[in-house]
């Protein structure tokens, strides 16, 4: 179990360091907030999810300023969500985003709602997302726990090199921790995310620069190696991801218009792997098969 003396400095330092270190990212400026409010937030938490923030800046503004509210979204077809997004890089987000603008609209009368169950039922939307928009974009007072947070909490806390599998018990940490004011609160999750982020990073933390090295428990421990539980990706390079990729760009590239089949990726050096990328594009709804063509979803 973590010791007082760990808790207490995370609490009392963490906010001091971000107000003076933190980023300036889009989605935390004021005009931001006021222009988009939390459909804004709920937009950038799909795109940030496994993308780093730099892809995201350039494709978030191009969104928003084609469709700035839920509304305006839930008009467009699939085949325009999937082709706004781009090279963003798992694009079931963009349509899961579609069908979450689509639902605010019918369910919420296009305002995203601020309940964390009633985000929770959107698709796409799981604890971690549901709880940054009630925070971020409401001023809620949640714990919210991203990959970032977990492993502050981890070394910081407990002593860990990475955290465990992602749990419940998170949750629960990171809410023993929060703040009881309202806007400190809020502070201290963004600051979380951003130690994480930028100093607390995964394979070289920094820990001359970190606000917590006085009272890490990791790092009073003299960083020890306690095992790695994290779930390790398979290289892109030759992989089904991407095959999957080049074919949606090829569908991409050729929208409105269809391909035909036998001209999708003729020359890709493993056709079953290309057929596979094909068949599973069509499962998740991101590609449509019309006798012998294929295109984006209408």
């Amino acid at each position: 179990m973590p010791g007082p003396q760990a808790s207490s400095d995370v609490v009392s330092r963490l906010p001091r360091w971000y107000r003076s270190t933190a980023r300036d990212l889009p989605w935390r400026r004021t005009e931001f907030h006021d222009e988009f409010g939390a459909w804004g937030v709920l937009v950038s938490e799909f795109m940030l999810q496994q993308t780093p923030v730099a892809r995201v800046i350039p494709h978030l503004e191009a969104w928003l300023a084609r469709w700035p509210t839920p509304t305006a979204m839930a008009s467009a077809s699939a085949a325009e969500v999937v082709q706004q997004w781009a090279n963003l890089g798992y694009p079931r987000r963009a349509l899961w985003l579609f069908r979450a603008a689509v639902e605010i609209t019918e369910r919420h009368g296009g305002v995203v709602p601020r309940d964390v169950d009633s985000l929770l039922a959107l698709s796409g939307i799981g604890d971690y997302t549901a709880r940054a928009v009630a925070v971020f974009a409401y001023g809620d007072r949640h714990p919210v726990v991203d990959t970032n947070t977990r492993r502050v909490l981890a070394r910081a806390v407990e002593g860990r090199a990475q955290p465990g599998a992602a749990s419940r018990r998170d949750l629960d940490l990171m809410a023993s921790l929060l703040p009881d004011d309202l806007d400190q609160a809020a502070v201290f999750n963004a600051a979380m995310m951003e130690l994480g982020a930028t100093v607390c990073t995964a394979r070289s933390p920094r820990c001359e620069l970190c606000p917590l090295a006085g009272g890490c428990a990791w790092l009073a421990a003299g960083r020890p190696d306690t095992g790695d539980e994290r779930r390790r990706q398979a290289a892109y390079e030759g992989s089904d991801r991407q095959a999957r990729g080049a074919v949606l760009r090829l569908l991409r590239d050729r929208s409105p218009g269809a391909v035909p089949l036998d001209l999708v990726l003729p020359d890709w050096p493993d056709a079953r792997q290309r057929d596979r990328a094909i068949d599973s594009l069509i499962a998740d709804g991101l590609a449509e098969a019309d006798g012998a063509t294929l295109s984006l979803p209408r």
